[in-house]
């Protein structure tokens, strides 16, 4: 799979030449992030979202995800890694310095939770009384009962990326090779290899105990990601193929239109009357579909996701396997990101034969090996029907990507730290070879060396010192009016938006959920990704 011969004469680099400087630097980047809001001793905190945070409903910047808990912040689309950094900084000092007018709390900076109480205790997210608020929190009662509420408080980074002049056709094979590859990217980044027992009381589980209130893999590195993360049984089931739009469109729309037994039993409302879910199809919209990579295109507002993509084709992917790096106090490094963006180009570039549902099989299979047991001398993942070692198919992945970083290098050249993309790729070839310097390891080194092996105070630990580091970098005073005015902006347009409601809430729920506002196929080239849509559910 993707065999290079010799470094020149290759397709890659025939296909790197062919990519002109322009639509280099038109790439773009933007980052989504979930934190928990937690207490000073580590457990969940179950206060609102705070008001001075503005609208979770309509902030373009700061949001929350399942949980009333669980703060989003996104920023927009960005030139180079160093911008994307900037803002997701900036919009984490402002979030820092509303938490700190309202008391001691501060962002969990793992992927996996803080102490959580009973599931039923945690606060699914409220988004006010329009109708599209209401669906959105009854789409996260939908999970609350599907999935359990403690699976939808672990949090990540969504890495967003596009390419000017990409088609449809051509980013769906990126999707292909990223799934194939997606082990490396588990590997180099993952950051939770441990967790808090909370996390999986009366749940079966391969953990084993670390400690009093701890439970880890030994060679994990990734939970998140693994058997104990966004996983369903349910979506098991579904063997979703890449290979074009129309095949990937018609997979989900049966999803979306198929009713479930286990959730035909949960019903749409309980006997009070109250909404258990919008739906009892297999999948109730179209983000509660699981994976590590989606194709995205922004929506018109009420529009289906599944529409936009059909209507007018994939704008941008949507990388959502990545751990928060809890040694770092925004979760990313801009070193990160530019790695990301030579091994998504790396994706795009090669050759990307069609997937088979033995190679979706496969691919499943690798996945939880690579979470679970990832930092295992000679692990072996399959590939091609054989299996191969784990560092020995990272190390030909990484090499084959040096070409990729040099062109961006030259592209770059003149700016400060100018071979920062060949340093990125440096970096995953040490990691490869010394698994002890990964952040898995690093986290699990750092838990046994001062803290007792206690993932929770490690992890409160970090968050403090994150909450120290970013509550002290001063924060431009236009930048601080510049957020203050986003947020009355939002709290205003929540308002009008529930103002100018009329259609009853079951009506709208009816109409949403149709099959009939799926769209019907259609694949378009898509242009560059634009900054997201707002009221999606």
């Amino acid at each position: 799979m993707n065999k290079l011969q010799a470094p020149e004469g290759t397709l890659l680099q025939e296909r790197l030449k062919a990519l002109t400087p322009a639509r280099l630097k038109g790439m773009r980047r933007g980052i989504e992030k979930e934190s928990l809001r937690a207490q000073p001793g580590g457990g969940l905190a179950l206060t609102p979202h705070p008001a001075a945070l503005g609208s979770a409903l309509t902030h373009p910047s700061i949001t929350t995800d399942f949980s009333e808990s669980q703060i989003e912040l996104v920023t927009g689309a960005h030139q180079d890694a160093e911008a994307t950094l900037k803002e997701l900084t900036q919009i984490h000092q402002f979030t820092y310095r509303v938490m700190q007018d309202l008391g001691d709390e501060m962002l969990w900076v793992s992927s996996m939770p803080c102490g959580l109480p009973t599931d039923e205790t945690i606060p699914i997210a409220r988004f006010g009384s329009s109708n599209v608020g209401r669906a959105k929190s009854v789409y996260r009662m939908g999970l609350s009962h599907r999935y359990g509420r403690r699976m939808q408080t672990i949090s990540g980074i969504h890495y967003n990326w596009s390419l000017p002049e990409v088609t449809s056709e051509q980013y769906f094979a990126l999707i292909r090779n990223f799934r194939r590859h997606a082990f490396l990217l588990l590997y180099l980044f993952g950051a939770s290899p441990a967790v808090c027992s909370s996390f999986v009381a009366g749940r079966q589980h391969e953990l084993q105990q670390l400690a009093d209130h701890t439970m880890y893999m030994p060679h994990g590195t990734s939970l998140r990601m693994g058997r104990l993360g966004y996983q369903s049984d349910a979506q098991a089931s579904l063997a979703v193929s890449y290979n074009s739009l129309e095949g990937y469109g018609a997979s989900l729309q049966d999803a979306l239109t198929r009713p479930y037994p286990a959730y035909e039993a949960v019903g749409i409302r309980n006997p009070g009357g109250d909404y258990n879910q919008l739906a009892t199809t297999l999948l109730q919209i179209e983000n509660e579909f699981y994976g590590t990579i989606r194709p995205k295109r922004v929506i018109f507002p009420g529009e289906r996701p599944l529409h936009a993509l059909r209507e007018r084709g994939v704008e941008y992917i949507e990388v959502r396997l990545m751990d928060l790096d809890p040694f770092v106090p925004v979760g990313i490094t801009a070193q990160t990101m530019r790695f990301l963006d030579v091994f998504l180009l790396h994706c795009l570039l090669t050759d990307s034969p069609p997937d088979t549902p033995a190679e979706i099989a496969a691919l499943a299979r690798n996945q939880h090996r690579a979470a679970a047991r990832g930092r295992e001398p000679g692990l072996l993942l399959e590939r091609d029907g054989r299996e191969v070692t784990l560092a020995e198919w990272g190390t030909a992945v990484v090499a084959e990507c040096a070409p990729i970083a040099a062109a961006l290098d030259a592209l770059h050249a003149g700016a400060p730290g100018g071979a920062q993309y060949s340093e990125a790729l440096a970096a995953a070839s040490a990691a490869l070879r010394e698994p002890d310097t990964l952040p898995s390891a690093r986290v699990l080194a750092a838990m046994a060396k001062d803290y007792d092996n206690s993932f929770v105070r490690f992890a409160r630990a970090q968050s403090e010192k994150a909450q120290t580091i970013l509550r002290s970098l001063p924060l431009a005073e236009a930048q601080h009016a510049r957020f203050t005015e986003l947020t009355r902006q939002s709290i205003a347009e929540q308002k009008q938006i529930e103002a100018s409601d009329s259609m009853p809430f079951e009506v709208y729920r009816q109409q949403y959920v149709s099959a009939e506002r799926l769209g019907i196929p259609g694949m378009p080239d898509a242009p560059d990704m634009a900054g997201r849509a707002a009221l999606a559910i």
